[in-house]
């Protein structure tokens, strides 16, 4: 089936988020190492990243901790020294070859105006808190779907995460890539989703000659 649009998860699939965790780490005086450590250990189990602030920080509240970095001078989110380094030809060369190109994911509201600075050739940026609906909520995906104006089985979603990308876009008749890549991308594993993509990555530099049409 032709491709015609290719919609990218943001977290770990174009955003480089170890800088971010290294960060946090830093903010709750923990060695980076031992935080990043903790945290292969939380997902592996099925725990979240907020199980990690909560088990070094317990009573953790993330909206306060985020005012008080803020006020700090220290924001939480990312800049451009966080975008992985295929990431922003990957997209020039898919709107270059005529493919409708989205970013959409799982992020705070504020994460619309940190990728807008970006200046990444992108059609549309998605924001599920700005959405109102996150993944795997399927109507996450016909929200793609309906921006490219397509239907589902012409349009490849991009991401790094089995349970938030694979599986729910699989199930709405999309096309997948799946970028291992990320904690996340080396640690879930589902064989039976994974040969069921169209596409499995170790990086963003191939996909262009992949869906040339």
């Amino acid at each position: 089936m032709k491709i015609e649009a290719v919609f990218f998860d943001i977290g770990e699939t174009l955003v480089n988020e170890g800088e971010i965790y290294g960060r946090w780490a830093d903010w709750l005086g923990v060695p980076r190492h031992t935080f990043l450590t903790k945290l292969g250990a939380v997902l592996a189990t099925g725990g979240t990243h907020m199980d990690v602030f909560e088990y070094f920080r317990p009573g953790f509240d993330l909206v306060v901790e985020e005012k008080k970095r803020a006020e700090a001078g220290i924001p939480n989110g990312f800049g451009v020294d966080d975008l992985y380094p295929d990431a922003r030809d990957c997209l020039a060369r898919l709107r270059a070859q005529g493919l409708y190109v989205g970013i959409a994911g799982n992020q705070p509201a504020e994460a619309a105006e940190q990728l807008e600075a970006l200046h990444l050739d992108a059609d549309v940026i998605g924001i599920s808190d700005v959405w109102g609906v996150e993944k795997p909520a399927q109507e996450f995906f016909e929200r793609c779907a309906q921006l490219a104006d397509l239907l589902p089985e012409r349009v490849l979603y991009v991401g790094d995460r089995i349970d938030n990308d694979v599986r729910p876009a699989l199930a709405f008749g999309m096309q997948v890539a799946f970028l291992r890549r990320g904690p996340w991308g080396h640690i879930q594993e589902d064989e039976e989703a994974l040969a069921r993509c169209r596409f499995v990555l170790d990086d963003l530099s191939a996909l262009p000659a992949l869906v040339d049409p």
